[in-house]
């Protein structure tokens, strides 16, 4: 199953291109329009020629304002920065405060061992994504901006690019017409990136004797948390239709553009 293709950034974590993905009926994800990523914090315009050479004009920044403080963006030349903050409304959930505690074992294994921290990362994180009102108009705003021809090329991203970003291209890629495998492929995938961008952090972790369940629930994406999504999705909506429609209240038009612009046959 094709994943979006790897573009060899040099400063930027986990860069990668949505084009080729398959659609169904011959038809995949038009290339060189939508991409991914972990945050620009570290971006170097000027020595980074992967990603100049993409042309970007518009960043989705899908963290939140903290983050946002903490870590800020660093654009490419000519790139305009649109923030849509998936947990605003909920900033305690927000991975980077979950990353934090990769810095004190004795912590992380008090608040999330024991299987917690799948579980707060798949039955309250995922959940908020997919049900707060918050996060329907971050997605909504990033649809709608991937949507405008004139936005495109579009790079989002959150912390390290798989979770809030990781959602956000599921949805893209369900609307498009990806089957749910196709997706499921594509949000795993994340995980060699998200490993060896954490490595450091957890390599400290284990040093100071953290479990490396914990480390591992918190770097990576599981099957399980994908899973929670979509079934948020179906039970509050009845599926991927009206959760796009009624959820998110994307208007019929900006659907198409999407569909026009980011679909080829062939």
């Amino acid at each position: 199953m094709q994943t979006a293709r790897t573009v060899p950034a040099a400063t930027v974590v986990n860069l990668r291109d949505l084009g080729g993905i398959p659609l169904g009926r011959g038809s995949r994800v038009r290339q060189g329009v939508l991409f991914r990523s972990g945050q620009l914090s570290d971006l170097d315009p000027g020595r980074d020629r992967a990603v100049a050479a993409l042309g970007i004009r518009t960043v989705v920044d899908l963290r939140t304002a903290d983050e946002r403080q903490w870590a800020p963006d660093r654009l490419p030349d000519r790139a305009r920065l649109f923030v849509a903050d998936v947990l605003g409304d909920h900033p305690g959930v927000a991975p980077a405060r979950l990353k934090a505690l990769l810095a004190d074992p004795d912590e992380a294994e008090r608040a999330l061992g024991g299987g917690r921290a799948e579980e707060l990362f798949a039955e309250t994180y995922y959940r908020k994504m997919v049900l707060s009102p918050g996060a329907a108009a971050a997605y909504r705003a990033f649809l709608e901006t991937a949507a405008d021809p004139g936005a495109r090329p579009v790079l989002f991203h959150c912390t390290a690019g798989k979770d809030r970003t990781g959602w956000a291209a599921a949805v893209l890629l369900m609307i498009l017409g990806a089957s749910r495998e196709t997706v499921r492929s594509d949000f795993l995938a994340v995980n060699p990136a998200a490993r060896a961008a954490f490595a450091p952090y957890v390599q400290k972790f284990l040093d100071g004797g953290g479990d490396p369940a914990v480390a591992a629930a918190i770097v990576e994406v599981r099957p399980r948390y994908l899973d929670v999504a979509l079934d948020a999705m179906d039970e509050r909506w009845g599926g991927l239709d009206s959760y796009v429609r009624t959820g998110l209240r994307i208007p019929g038009p900006a659907l198409d553009r999407l569909r026009e612009g980011l679909v080829i046959t062939g």
